[in-house]
């Protein structure tokens, strides 16, 4: 559908791997969360609507998936589509009433006011600062990786991470953009299963071996998959084995040179270089850095 904006048929799952400490939203939180939220926010409560919330909050008290997501897809987009003015105004009454709250020394953190004033600060009235109540959100250290369904509704907080996604262009947004709005295709084609934050959370498998730790990250789809080399100080050799498909490089970290047999010469490698490996090549690296960090993408065929 809509092909002037959408150009191309393939699903974008996501895999996000973080350099820093990172946050995100991502996927949507247990149906008894938003039924808590909905329950003790009443300007959420308004946006979203008395019966659609009212809805949920029944939904939330039975073990029926089916009438669950129908439920969280009904609030999400009566929220969603709600009138613009109006979620301004009620957006702003919680925002002075957390501020009221803060001021008087009491704990706001069970309202996400952390995330809530920082979404609010850069997109001031816009009613994805209401999807705080509606996602999860999930913090990463270094190294944790995240990884991102098709279908799964998410938006990055802040820090810096190593992406590695699908080939497509498709974005579809709704909220906490400039950009253009599709909400009507956002909200038909989301994944409404309620799941804990814990679940978004994608670790890898690390094997250590003469000072080279390779964690591997590997998605249950067969698009891409992605190894991390990290060397420890004063290790001098880095080896990348042989895959079974072409892989792209980058180095995030350190520089070195590059060889293989297929090579005329050895490529100097340097922080921000990426390389390209063809099928059943190895390549060797000497360390010319105390330590290397690069990441290599793959698809897991």
């Amino acid at each position: 559908k809509f092909p002037e904006l959408y150009k191309d048929n393939n699903h974008k799952p996501e895999l996000a791997i973080a350099l820093t400490p990172f946050k995100a939203m991502c996927g949507f939180r247990p149906i008894q969360q938003v039924a808590e939220f909905l329950s003790r926010i009443e300007e959420l409560r308004a946006v979203v609507g008395g019966p659609t919330s009212c809805k949920l909050i029944s939904a939330s008290k039975t073990m029926d998936m089916p009438l669950q997501r129908e439920a969280m897809k009904d609030c999400f987009t009566s929220l969603m589509n709600q009138e613009s003015d109006f979620v301004k105004s009620e957006l702003k009454l919680l925002i002075n009433r957390l501020q009221d709250l803060d001021s008087a020394g009491t704990d706001t953190s069970g309202f996400e006011s952390e995330t809530l004033y920082k979404l609010y600060n850069e997109f001031p009235g816009d009613v994805g600062c209401f999807t705080v109540y509606f996602l999860n959100i999930v913090t990463l250290q270094p190294g944790e990786g995240m990884f991102l369904e098709a279908n799964l509704p998410h938006a990055y907080l802040s820090g810096d991470t190593m992406e590695c996604m699908a080939c497509s262009d498709n974005v579809v947004r709704a909220g906490l953009t400039p950009k253009y709005r599709d909400v009507h295709t956002l909200c038909e084609m989301l994944d409404y299963t309620g799941k804990p934050a814990n679940k978004t959370k994608f670790p890898g498998k690390s094997v250590t071996e003469n000072g080279v730790t390779i964690t591997t990250f590997s998605p249950p789809i067969r698009d891409f998959a992605v190894k991390k080399f990290q060397t420890s100080p004063g290790v001098t050799a880095l080896q990348l084995p042989a895959l079974t498909s072409p892989s792209i490089t980058i180095v995030i970290q350190g520089n070195g040179i590059a060889n293989n047999p297929t090579l005329e010469s050895s490529i100097p490698l340097n922080r921000g270089e990426i390389f390209f490996a063809s099928v059943n090549q190895e390549v060797m690296i000497d360390v010319s850095s105390e330590s290397m960090l690069l990441f290599q993408a793959y698809a897991a065929v």
